[in-house]
């Protein structure tokens, strides 16, 4: 190994990162509390020592060399290394501590942050960074080993991947509450294609696993309203704006309060499961691999209290522990 790389510091590969994520000097240099002269001579040091250029710039855009990409890559692994020698040493003393890193996606935001403060509970001192995208965005994430475990329905079968299935997700029809169609006592689905359907951007889990349901039963809508957040998809049933297939999860204080509806169709609802995934062999910090049993152990509470997230009230707190 060359001598030089021992002489880089960690504050030097934290500045190099925070120029990664941000593309910019400036940005970087706020997001670290220094000056931009200041982050200019980090990066020098550490290209002095690598002997190699690590940005160009193309235009006025800031470009990654492959010099960079690759003590990106390392850097992100010593870091991710540290952390879990922290975990470890607190773990030796008899706690566990640290943070962890979930990425969701969106149809799961309502309820994870539930389950996270019931596993929190057992272990006070964890942390929690929580990322929230759609389907694609954590299929990316996913391949390029960003996260400790992520939460996702349809897992992709192309990928070699560790998985488990631990709670449904089901996704029900809703309207406003004056829709014609809330006067019927039951439909089908075919029933449902002759009114607007607002759906989600598409590479959302809960769009694909509706279209590829949709195909199936034959149901095919012949009007589709793109709305790019599950808030916004509500707002627009409310308005009036067509019908939505939506995570109940996601409108249970809608349809407590009487703003949607849920329309009684035959064929729904449709059922998809949550699954808690990771890269096969990736090594999990303490911390993962604790969240990841809670996971497992606590199967049957997980769903007692998935039920009674769905049916409190918005003002009542969820009970205390599992």
């Amino acid at each position: 190994m060359r001598h030089t790389l021992m002489r880089m510091t960690l504050r030097q590969l934290q500045v190099f990162n925070a120029v990664c994520d941000c593309l910019s000097y400036s940005r970087a240099a706020e997001e670290m509390a220094l000056t931009q002269p200041a982050v200019s001579l980090q990066i020098r040091q550490i290209e002095e020592l690598i002997g190699q250029p690590l940005f160009e710039y193309v235009g006025k855009k800031l470009y990654l060399t492959e010099a960079a990409e690759a003590l990106k890559r390392a850097s992100t692994d010593i870091f991710q290394r540290l952390e879990s020698l922290d975990m470890q040493l607190s773990d030796l003393q008899g706690k566990l501590q640290g943070q962890l890193n979930l990425t969701i996606e969106s149809s799961a935001k309502y309820f994870v942050p539930h389950l996270f403060a019931a596993f929190r509970r057992t272990h006070p001192e964890v942390s929690l960074h929580l990322v929230v995208v759609n389907h694609a965005q954590a299929v990316k994430r996913l391949t390029a080993s960003r996260d400790d475990l992520f939460i996702m329905s349809m897992v992709p079968p192309n990928l070699a991947l560790d998985f488990l299935p631990f709670l449904n997700n089901p996704i029900v029809a809703v309207a406003a509450p004056d829709h014609p169609l809330c006067e019927k006592q039951a439909l089908n689905l075919q029933e449902l294609t002759a009114f607007p359907l607002l759906v989600r951007e598409v590479g959302s889990g809960t769009r694909k696993a509706c279209e590829e349901y949709c195909h199936q039963k034959r149901a095919h809508f012949s009007q589709w309203v793109e709305i790019s957040s599950t808030e916004a998809q509500c707002e627009g049933v409310i308005a009036g704006l067509g019908l939505a297939l939506l995570p109940r999860h996601a409108v249970r204080l809608e349809l407590a309060a009487g703003l949607l509806h849920e329309l009684p169709v035959q064929e729904l609802p449709l059922y998809r499961s949550w699954c808690v995934v990771h890269a096969q062999g990736k090594r999990l910090s303490p911390v993962a691999q604790a969240f990841l049993e809670f996971i497992r152990q606590q199967h049957a509470q997980i769903n007692d209290l998935a039920e009674q997230f769905l049916h409190r009230d918005a003002l009542k707190p969820l009970p205390t522990g599992l």
